[in-house]
């Protein structure tokens, strides 16, 4: 089969309903394969109920792991330990920051460094499709490195389907999640909102996109609770030369939608539905041109 093409939704900060967007062009696309890199708080599963046929853990960070037969209760690793994550009883993986000092100081050697699983991965069957996600443990880290796991896995099951798109679910802001969610995919949608935090954080997140020099589209959702800073947003993307795929406008039916884990064109045929549907298929446009 030709190449996968892959298009990452992220958006500048939390809660500018990136994950409502992708949702509905989940539901909206044809012949694709579905990936929540959010990892760090996954939630697209909540609104595409994937039937999960296939998991594993993913093993993160090293930290101190003790063998009890050999461990003499001297406490020089205690002593050392700037981090307090480690006593003569146990060790707190949470605070355990790996840096193996640890195991130099233990005069039995009793203590050695291993990964942890701090995740774990998922593959399942959706209504609209495969789909593959993930969940970071709380406070866990190499959260990076799960995402590009979870892209992998996306690949995978494009190419072993024949499915020829993959809707990725980025995370918001500028982490090195967010940099694993864009690599190397065809195009990254932004979404945003008027308000002067949202122009702020879609200003600082399109320098990223256009560093790694992808295409990148914008989308304005609820454009109309302040149309100065909607008007700004424009003449951004204007001044730019980047498409804006569209504008949301605020609909008290979206909130009843995700009460009901529906995607909202799934839902109504309310103004916010209405708008989503005419921005993915100006986004098939683009897409078709990559």
């Amino acid at each position: 089969m030709s190449a996968v093409k892959q298009v990452t939704v992220v958006s500048g900060k939390g809660g500018t309903g990136k994950t409502t967007v992708l949702a509905s062009f989940a539901a909206l696309a044809e012949n694709k394969v579905i990936a929540d890199c959010d990892v760090d708080a996954s939630n697209l599963y909540l609104l595409l109920h994937p039937e999960q046929h296939e998991t594993g853990g993913f093993p993160g960070a090293k930290v101190a792991i003790r063998d009890e037969e050999l461990c003499k209760r001297h406490g020089a690793c205690e002593e050392a330990c700037r981090f307090d994550a480690i006593t003569v009883d146990e060790v707190d993986e949470l605070a355990c920051e790996g840096c193996g000092l640890c195991t130099l100081v233990c005069p039995e050697g009793a203590l050695k460094l291993e990964p942890i699983v701090v995740g774990n991965w998922y593959i399942g069957d959706t209504r609209y499709g495969p789909m593959a996600w993930a969940r970071l443990l709380p406070a866990a880290e190499s959260s990076g490195r799960l995402v590009t796991l979870v892209r992998q896995k996306a690949e995978n099951l494009a190419y072993e389907t024949e499915l020829g798109l993959i809707l990725i679910d980025g995370p918001p802001g500028l982490g090195c999640t967010t940099t694993a969610a864009l690599a190397d995919v065809d195009m990254a949608v932004v979404v945003t909102e008027p308000t002067l935090s949202g122009i702020h954080d879609m200003e600082r997140q399109v320098e990223l996109i256009e560093y790694f020099g992808l295409a990148c589209a914008v989308i304005i959702n609820k454009h109309d609770i302040n149309p100065e800073n909607s008007r700004r947003l424009r003449q951004y993307c204007e001044a730019r030369n980047m498409p804006l795929l569209g504008e949301i406008p605020f609909d008290t039916t979206v909130t009843d939608a995700l009460t009901a884990q529906q995607p909202v064109v799934e839902r109504n045929g309310g103004p916010a539905a209405g708008a989503i549907r005419q921005i993915w298929t100006r986004t098939c446009e683009l897409i078709e041109t990559l």
